[in-house]
């Protein structure tokens, strides 16, 4: 076998194995109703490429998404491989996002319930009061609603506001997180959402809460910096794969 042929199979490989990681991110999201049904967006870029990426057409549930649904879409919004039709907003948040965001191969936008109350705060910050909020010691951006996203600059507008964090709190909207792979972009959605929950079930019973120390919020953000792998694998791996398990007995069409 020639090296032309190994790099086109291992290319297809990649590529194989990024839609069946997107589209479990679609149905564990589903699952965790973290969703909003057919709205909301996830996107990947395409292994080997910065220029293009994976999106679902519009119109199909996270829940029955499969790894065969996605279209290839590049940056301008030119459809590259794939059917079905592209929903505006979905290109115009998330072309410029992976764009000019640092580690955006993958955007996951949702209007998750818990994280999506406190945009509607006056306040609106997640407060180290919770282990789970640590992670998230600034990484969170914040931005301002200004209506649906129409055109690229309202696109741009978010991606310069989400600056080098990891987490844009888009204010009476939702959520806009970015990793560096699908895993990755998922834990960070995933322990958001459950701070949010802690916090707003919190703050309902009208207490006062109590945060962290600043001190000790330092210094267990660097003991989860410390443990970010266990077995010399990485927790947000680990995790995804326990999910992906849960998929693969109770709903394996997926992958296809």
């Amino acid at each position: 076998m020639n090296t032309n042929i190994k790099h086109i199979q291992a290319q297809a490989h990649l590529e194989r194995q990024a839609r069946i990681d997107l589209a479990a991110c679609h149905r564990i999201a589903a699952r965790f109703e973290l969703h909003e049904a057919i709205d909301n967006h996830m996107t990947l870029l395409v292994p080997g490429y910065t220029d293009r990426f994976y999106l679902a057409p519009f119109g199909i549930h996270w829940a029955e998404i499969k790894a065969s649904d996605f279209c290839e879409v590049d940056l301008s919004g030119r459809l590259i491989a794939g059917k079905g039709p592209i929903e505006p907003t979905a290109l115009y948040i998330h072309a410029p996002v992976h764009r000019l965001a640092l580690r955006a191969r993958c955007v996951l936008h949702t209007h998750m319930p818990y994280t999506t109350a406190l945009t509607m705060l006056e306040q609106p910050e997640l407060r180290m009061a919770v282990q789970s909020a640590v992670m998230f010691h600034e990484e969170i951006a914040f931005v301002d609603y200004n209506g649906l996203a129409y055109d690229q600059s309202e696109g741009e507008r978010l991606a310069q506001s989400l600056g080098n964090k990891s987490v844009l709190m888009m204010r009476n909207h939702g959520v806009l997180v970015i990793g560096n792979s699908v895993p990755h972009a998922f834990e960070q959605l995933y322990y958001l959402e459950r701070a949010a929950q802690a916090q707003v079930l919190a703050m309902s019973t009208g207490k006062p809460l109590h945060d962290i120390p600043f001190a000790v919020v330092r210094s267990t953000l660097a003991q989860f910096n410390d443990g970010a792998e266990v077995g010399g694998v990485d927790r947000a791996d680990l995790h995804f794969a326990a999910l992906k398990r849960l998929l693969d007995r109770s709903e394996p069409d997926y992958a296809t």
